[in-house]
């Protein structure tokens, strides 16, 4: 979920970067430049817009899909009393039952629901973006005068947080079944998506489908406020030393690290939101009776430190790639729905 929110940011901070690399380019030509540049991102309209976020978010995640599954199934065995099969895992093993026992297509189970998911999430998420911050412009304080670069951070920083809470909020039943379906093995207890919605709502509830929200909502907020300062660190200090590199180069790397970072800090709220979501699936009874800080204590009790972050190593492979195929798509559809739109 963090990755479209920080989308914005790459493709923003890539075109400030690319502006101010120029110094013989006079001002006036640089200002109509950036006037057209926006004219062409307005030209393909909002709709075109968001589409290309949206295809670029849903090829992104079935490229990545196995090593998204790998990280959800690491990260709820420590819902299983079996401690043997715990201390060996691993992501070779793992990847081996799989093929094994459910065959090599299993590595893309719940993927139709993922690209469900991410493509009303990443178009609700560029769309909240970019109103957020029209908002946000006109607050005393916040508007950019000259170039403010305090001013700038401030606007994407809070619109990329609201944006990102806006999204997972409206989208959120559609992720906890995907976990649902992607977390099953041999025994399949949802036979689809919308057998899943059905049987959640008759066996737990309408708000069995927000099992899990507080938790995600909490760790939107910090993840993006990491990923951007990274980013933007990163980013100054590499324009700084090596002026004449590829500005996507530049913000595809910066966007790649800054995505690790944000998921090593952020990843046990992740791991405890995979697990209250699996609550109650299948009939289950309830492992967790205590509140959020509840549930680290009894994870850090059973499994030590270190299990707040089974499953890290798949999500590590999975970001950087993950960043990379949506940062390229998202630009590339953007400029082929802006020719498409200036030809007609």
């Amino acid at each position: 979920m963090q990755t479209e929110a920080r989308m914005g940011v790459v493709v923003e901070g890539g075109q400030r970067g690319l502006s101010s690399g120029h110094g013989s380019v006079s001002v006036d030509k640089l200002s109509q430049q950036k006037r057209q540049m926006l004219q062409s991102q307005s030209q393909i309209g909002t709709v075109s817009q968001l589409l290309a976020g949206g295809v670029a978010g849903a090829l992104s995640k079935t490229c990545t899909a196995p090593l998204a599954r790998l990280t959800i199934l690491f990260q709820v065995q420590g819902m299983r009393s079996d401690a043997v099969a715990l201390r060996k895992a691993s992501i070779w093993r793992e990847a081996s039952r799989i093929v094994n026992e459910e065959g090599f297509r299993a590595f893309w189970k719940g993927n139709l629901v993922t690209i469900a998911h991410r493509l009303p999430y990443t178009s609700v998420n560029f769309y909240a973006y970019e109103h957020y911050k029209k908002l946000l412009q006109v607050i005393p304080g916040l508007q950019s005068h000259g170039g403010n670069m305090g001013a700038d951070i401030c606007v994407h920083f809070l619109g990329g947080g609201l944006a990102g809470l806006t999204a997972a909020s409206a989208t959120y039943p559609l992720d906890l079944v995907r976990t649902r379906l992607a977390a099953q093995t041999n025994v399949i207890y949802y036979r689809g998506i919308g057998h899943a919605f059905q049987t959640i709502c008759r066996e737990e509830g309408v708000l069995g489908l927000y099992k899990g929200l507080g938790a995600t909502l909490l760790g939107v907020g910090p993840s993006i406020a990491i990923s951007f300062s990274v980013y933007e660190t990163l980013r100054s200090f590499w324009q700084s030393q090596r002026p004449h590199d590829s500005t996507v180069l530049v913000s595809l790397a910066c966007g790649s690290v800054s995505g690790i970072a944000s998921s090593t800090a952020t990843f046990p709220l992740d791991l405890v939101r995979r697990r209250k979501q699996l609550e109650g699936a299948g009939g289950r009874a309830r492992l967790y009776t205590t509140g959020l800080f509840g549930i680290f204590r009894h994870i850090i009790q059973t499994e030590g430190f270190r299990g707040l972050y089974r499953g890290i190593f798949p999500e590590y492979y999975k970001v950087v790639p993950g960043v990379g195929i949506c940062f390229m798509t998202y630009e590339t559809l953007k400029m082929l729905l802006a020719d498409v739109s200036a030809r007609i």
